[in-house]
């Protein structure tokens, strides 16, 4: 499996800024982690994300206020706030990309806005925080993320997963000194000196640095028109990446040409991965008596599993099921399947998606964070009036075999198998790639057209 989610945010000015000649002089290209901590690397190649805002400067400035520092927050509250925001994502990216397959990365995306948080006061931060539904102030709060964050960079039993962020900072940027030093503490961050007002050169910049945390990130086909203009004094990029063998791997002789039945209706014959293993499984239904069903597919060391959520009737569509995801209904699932020998199909499927996030945040509430004149980022750069111009997120996966061939398992084999359970995937399905002991969600999307 290989995921790639990209994020891009542009922060403009229309007016000139001071160089703050001390600090570039001295860290012409240094990073956070240099200057106040040092950040731990570590491998990854099947899944990125990478998450991109530029910021530009107001033509004008607005008083604000400090933010209030929440109050505590148990981890099961934040569990579930985490999860609620991963699904509120994924339903206003859905209205956007209607009937077509998609995937988003929850996880790349907060991290951004957690970092904006840092930076943001008064209506700005107030919107951040009420879409995120947490407050970053809270020392419960960064307590939790933070240990969420020091096990997304582990990298044992056949998974490599790595969280990277990266703010591209335009020469004549002053920051905050207090937002460098808690950016710098906040997942694997670092600091870039760049010239924003050279796109190209921008964009080599950026894709430079994703591959050499990645190995393999793509910034093509991601447009940065912001990036190129004269307001143009930041840009925040976050990326992810995932790789991870299956608990039990699919074999390629027993991948098969199966029909799918599309969204649309039509029927196609496409790559179709089969095994027979003990899964975690079971069957749902809606208020409305919309049967289906969920299959938890788990990776090596049990530490991440992929959920796939398929309707029981071929009449019943993916919208209908997927209106009733929240929070609780996944924790329901998640502690309700029950362990059960299956036959599992699942089509092979490569997914990439772009989303333009402006109409997708003003939907979860933040609104001020684009106005030029409402915008309050004076945490980040008190002498710059910041505002978001851009948000772009750029996501992909792919699912296969793994390439490991196992034994047994052929097309005679499957007819013996014909009293064992079946979990067919063979029309369109919902999928997320869920965290075991925090139930984050790191991915989600769905499947409509595999081929």
């Amino acid at each position: 499996m290989r995921i790639l989610p990209l994020t891009s945010i542009t922060i403009a000015t229309s007016q000139p800024v001071v160089l703050d000649r001390d600090w570039s002089s001295s860290h012409p290209s240094s990073s956070l982690a240099e200057m106040w901590s040092k950040s731990q690397d570590a491998e990854a190649d099947l899944s990125v994300g990478v998450d991109s805002i530029i910021f530009s400067k107001q033509q004008r400035e607005k008083n604000s206020t400090s933010a209030a520092k929440g109050n505590c927050i148990s981890y099961d509250e934040l569990k579930e706030l985490k999860t609620e925001f991963a699904i509120s994502l994924y339903h206003h990216v859905s209205e956007a990309g209607n009937r077509t397959n998609l995937v988003v990365s929850p996880a790349s995306v907060a991290v951004s806005l957690e970092l904006l948080q840092f930076g943001a006061q008064g209506n700005t931060f107030t919107e951040l925080q009420e879409s995120l539904g947490y407050n970053i102030h809270d020392q419960s709060v960064q307590d939790f993320l933070q240990t969420l964050y020091e096990e997304v960079t582990d990298s044992s039993q056949g998974t490599a997963l790595q969280l990277a962020c990266s703010f591209f900072v335009d020469a004549g940027v002053q920051l905050s000194p207090r937002f460098a030093a808690r950016a710098a503490r906040w997942a694997n961050s670092s600091l870039q000196q760049t010239n924003l007002t050279d796109p190209k050169r921008t964009t080599a910049q950026i894709q430079e640095w994703i591959t050499s945390h990645l190995g393999d990130g793509d910034v093509r086909g991601m447009p940065l028109e912001s990036a190129g203009s004269p307001l143009s004094q930041v840009a925040l990029v976050t990326t992810m990446y995932f790789k991870c063998t299956w608990q039990k791997k699919f074999s390629f002789m027993d991948t098969q040409m199966l029909p799918f039945t599309t969204a649309e209706g039509s029927t196609l014959n496409v790559p179709t991965m089969h095994h027979t293993a003990e899964v975690n499984y079971g069957q749902f239904q809606t208020a409305a008596l919309e049967a289906f069903s969920v299959v938890e597919l788990p990776y090596l060391g049990e530490k991440f599993s992929m959920f796939l959520v398929l309707p029981s009737h071929r009449r019943t569509s993916l919208s209908q099921i997927e209106s009733h995801l929240s929070a609780k209904t996944i924790n329901l699932w998640a502690n309700s399947l029950k362990r059960t020998k299956m036959d599992i199909f699942l089509p092979r499927f490569s997914i990439q998606s772009l989303f333009d996030l402006k109409t997708v945040f003003s939907a979860l509430g933040i609104r001020d964070a684009f106005d030029p004149i409402t915008a309050n980022f004076k945490g980040i750069s008190g002498k710059s009036s910041l505002y978001i111009s851009e948000a772009i997120h750029k996501a992909e996966i792919e699912v296969k075999e793994d390439g490991t061939k196992a034994s047994g398992a052929t097309a005679m084999v499957l007819l013996k198998r014909s009293r064992t359970p079946i979990f067919k995937a063979d029309r369109p399905f919902t999928f997320f790639l869920r965290q075991t002991n925090t139930g984050s969600i790191l991915f989600i999307g769905r499947v409509t057209n595999p081929s």
